[in-house]
C-alpha cells in the first residue's frame, strides 16, 4: 500500500493522536508503528504551487488577451466582426460554455487529482456561460434598461449548474450574480437614484446579508444544499460586514458630495452599531462554537475599531505618537492573543496526562 504524503502539520497531529491512543491502550504498540508508517511527510507543497501557478496562467491569459485587443490588426478585425448578431454571439458562447463544462466533468472523472486545471476548466466555462446570458440580453433589449434581468437569469443558470455538477466554484458565482442582482434591481426600482426606502447602497446590503446569513441557517439541515453551506455562509458573512465597515465610513449617505461637508464624528453612532453587530457574531460564536462566526466577528471587530481610530486621530495626533499608540495595540493584542493560545495548549497537555 501507497503512503499518505502529507505536509508537516498533519504529520504533528497524527503523530500526537496516535501517541495519545498508544498511551492509553486504544492501540497497541505494533498497530500504532503501522499507523506511523502509513504516512510520510511531504517535500515540497506541490498542490499549492499547482493551485497558484494556475490561476497566474490565467490571469495572465487574460492580460495576453487584453494586449492583443489593443493592437491594431486585432482591432480592425473585430471591427469587421461588428455587425455579427448578438444571438450568433450568444449561441457560440453556450456551446462554448457546454463544452467546457462537459470536458471539466470529465476530467472530474478521469484525472480526479487534477483538481486546480479541472476548476481551470469550470472557471473558463463559467465566463462563457456569462457571455452567453448577456449577449442573448442584448438580442432581446428593448431599451428598458432593465439588465437586472440578466443577473437573475444568471443567478438560475448558475445554481442549477453548481447543484447538478457539484460545483462549488459555479455555486460562488451564483451567490455573486444573486448580489448582482439585488444591487441593481434596487437601482431599477428607484430609477437609479440614490436611496431605496431610504437606503443608500451599504445599507441595503447590510440587509442582502443578514437575509443571506439567515437563509443559510433556515436552510442548513436540507441534504441538497449541505455541500454549499458553508460557502454560502462565509458570502453571507463577506456581504454583511463589507458592508457594515462601508456603513461605518459613509453613513446612510447616498452621495460622495454630501459625505464630504460632513464631520465624520457625527457619523459614530453607525461605527457602534456595525462594532456591536460584529460583538454579537463573536459572543454567538463563541457560546454555539461557530467558528465562521467567531472569526468573522473578532476580524471585523478590530477593523471597526481600528477603522474609527484613523478617522478621528490621524489629522489631529502628531504621527509619532499616532504610530506608537497603534503599535502599542497591536502589542497588547499580541500579547493577549498568545495567552490565551498557552493556556489552550496547557490544557490540552493536562487532558493528554490524565
Amino acid at each position: 500500500m501507497a503512503k499518505l504524503n502529507i505536509d508537516r502539520q498533519e504529520s504533528e497531529f497524527l503523530n500526537d493522536t496516535i501517541a495519545h491512543w498508544e498511551k492509553h491502550s486504544i492501540v497497541d504498540a505494533t498497530q500504532a508503528d503501522r499507523l506511523r508508517n502509513s504516512y510520510e511527510v511531504k517535500g515540497f507543497d506541490w498542490m499549492r504551487l499547482a493551485k497558484y501557478s494556475i490561476w497566474v496562467a490565467l490571469f495572465c491569459g487574460a492580460i495576453a488577451i487584453g494586449s492583443l485587443i489593443v493592437d491594431d490588426a486585432v482591432i480592425n478585425w473585430i471591427k469587421q466582426l461588428y455587425d455579427t448578431p448578438d444571438i450568433v454571439i450568444s449561441i457560440l458562447s453556450g456551446v462554448a460554455a457546454a463544452a467546457l463544462y462537459y470536458l471539466g466533468r470529465r476530467r472530474e472523472k478521469q484525472f480526479p487529482e487534477k483538481i486546480f486545471s479541472n476548476e481551470a476548466t469550470i472557471f473558463l466555462g463559467v465566463f462563457c456561460t456569462a457571455s452567453c446570458i448577456a449577449y442573448l440580453g442584448k438580442t432581446f433589449d428593448n431599451g428598458s434598461g432593465h439588465y437586472s434581468i440578466l443577473f437573475l437569469v444568471s443567478v438560475l443558470v448558475y445554481g442549477v449548474l453548481a447543484n447538478r455538477m457539484q460545483s462549488r466554484l459555479i455555486w460562488l458565482f451564483a451567490l455573486v450574480s444573486l448580489g448582482s442582482w439585488f444591487g441593481t434591481e434596487t437601482g431599477y426600482q428607484t430609477n437609479w437614484a440614490f436611496y431605496f426606502l431610504g437606503m443608500n447602497y451599504p445599507l441595503r446590503f447590510v440587509l442582502f446579508g443578514l437575509i443571506l446569513v439567515a437563509a443559510c441557517q433556515l436552510l442548513k439541515g436540507k441534504k441538497w444544499f449541505a455541500y454549499f453551506y458553508e460557502l454560502t455562509y462565509v458570502v453571507g458573512m463577506l456581504y454583511l460586514f463589507m458592508s457594515l465597515w462601508l456603513l461605518s465610513i459613509f453613513g446612510n449617505y447616498g452621495s460622495l458630495d454630501v459625505w464630504w461637508q460632513i464631520k465624520q464624528v457625527s457619523l459614530f453612532y453607525w461605527g457602534i452599531i456595525s462594532a456591536a453587530v460584529a460583538g454579537l457574531f463573536l459572543l454567538y460564536g463563541l457560546k454555539y462554537k461557530d467558528v465562521i462566526a467567531r472569526e468573522f466577528g473578532i476580524t471585523f471587530l478590530i477593523i471597526f475599531l481600528y477603522t474609527k481610530y484613523f478617522e478621528y486621530f490621524w489629522e489631529n495626533t502628531n504621527k509619532t505618537l499616532f504610530f506608537a499608540i497603534l503599535a502599542l495595540s497591536f502589542w497588547l493584542i499580541g500579547r493577549k492573543a498568545e495567552k490565551i493560545w498557552n493556556i489552550n495548549v496547557k490544557g490540552s497537555a493536562e487532558l493528554e496526562h490524565e
